[in-house]
């Protein structure tokens, strides 16, 4: 990586940390956030980029809000990281060759819904019916987390990716000049 896509990186984790300390205001807040910043990073600082904040923002979400059901079910961090490198590898995908609105669009769409199917799959239908019971948390909350881990996935996604499709090509313009 250059020196550029390092400290731009390190800018948007910043920012990704900033959005984490309203997480208990409303995941419909900091979960388009987040998706956005992961998709600016993979199309100003390419797929490396992308990974490491894929991969880092779950931890420092756990790390600010301390999620009981994290703390009781460790094998959804990976999930949440995995789901997230997969928006960003179908947004690289449908932009590293031929950038535009267009394949921007079909990535941010595919990714979202990929994003969603996978932690859908493994958390809210593997992993919550498996180990969820055994943690003694209680049944709506299991419940709950059923829908955050899969529809809402999907609906903070695609407004991340909306909110992304109108900053990437004002970004491009000022990072042009």
């Amino acid at each position: 990586m250059k020196t550029r896509q390092i400290t731009t990186t390190a800018l948007l984790l910043a920012l990704c940390i900033a959005s984490q300390f309203l997480k208990n205001t409303s995941v419909y807040l900091t979960g388009p956030i987040i998706n956005c910043i992961l998709i600016v990073a993979v199309v100003f600082c390419g797929l490396l980029s992308g990974a490491i904040l894929s991969i880092v923002t779950p931890l420092t979400s756990w790390m600010i809000t301390g999620s009981p059901l994290m703390s009781a079910i460790p094998p959804i961090m990976p999930c949440i990281m995995v789901g997230n490198f997969i928006l960003v590898l179908m947004v690289w995908l449908f932009t590293c060759k031929e950038s535009g609105s267009k394949n921007l669009l079909c990535g941010i769409f595919v990714g979202s819904v990929v994003k969603s199917a996978f932690m859908g799959l493994t958390i809210s239908l593997l992993i919550l019916p498996l180990l969820g019971p055994s943690t003694g948390l209680p049944a709506p909350a299991l419940a709950s987390a059923r829908i955050t881990f899969s529809l809402t996935q999907l609906i903070t996604a695609l407004i991340g990716g909306a909110l992304a499709f109108i900053i990437v090509p004002s970004l491009k313009h000022t990072v042009e000049r």
